[in-house]
């Protein structure tokens, strides 16, 4: 399977976008490059949540970028997104495979270890496109959610799985390179680029120092 999850992967919040609108922010961070874009709606009703999603796919589609959307298949169905992004306590992953097909992506956010060991057991055919390790730091952006994992946690599961790893909560210029030292395959944000004044430079800086560092 072709590994798509590299780089920079922003995952939205429309609360966070002090400077531009959502659309504006996506369409930024698209010329700065980014590689994969969440759209993560907590908040919105099903209407509004698909008129958004259809919104960033034709803003996305002329870069080849990418989008997944946060918890609901039914949004991705209907938007025709890429595929989706799934938590602990989502629709299994397996669920959400058999109904969205083989080529569609599904990553499943990681907790803790014991959320790992259970996912090994299910021995995942096809497998998942990505394991996000949530949080790596201590975010606002991240509520409810167990003890951050830090860089010991992300050099942990790259020597568990051969599966991308996608790094998410708190992750920043200042620590970026240390996130993908310790084996890190994309690095997902929210702050750093929707907060951003610039989030076409914001992403850019990021993916510079990804690359530089990768390859």
């Amino acid at each position: 399977m072709e590994n798509k999850i590299k780089g920079v992967y922003l995952v939205t919040d429309r609360p966070l976008c002090l400077h531009h609108n959502l659309a504006e922010v996506v369409r930024l961070a698209a010329l700065g490059g980014v590689s994969l874009v969440q759209l993560r709606e907590k908040e919105a009703d099903s209407r509004t949540f698909l008129e958004l999603a259809k919104h960033l796919k034709e803003i996305l589609k002329p870069f080849s970028v990418p989008l997944l959307i946060n918890d609901r298949l039914d949004i991705c169905l209907a938007a025709g997104a890429d595929g989706v992004h799934l938590g602990q306590s989502d629709l299994p992953w397996w669920e959400a495979r058999r109904i969205l097909g083989e080529k569609v992506i599904i990553g499943l956010s990681l907790e803790t270890k014991e959320d790992y060991f259970s996912l090994i057991h299910n021995d995942p055919k096809p497998p998942l496109h990505y394991l996000a390790i949530s949080p790596v730091f201590d975010t606002d952006t991240k509520t409810n959610t167990k003890p951050a994992w830090g860089l010991t946690g992300v050099r942990w599961l790259k020597n568990e799985t051969h599966l991308p790893i996608v790094a998410i909560g708190g992750i920043k210029e200042s620590n970026a390179a240390d996130v993908i030292q310790a084996g890190a395959d994309s690095l997902a944000v929210v702050s750093a680029i929707c907060s951003a004044k610039d989030p076409k430079s914001a992403t850019e800086s990021l993916s510079k120092k990804f690359h530089s560092l990768k390859e």
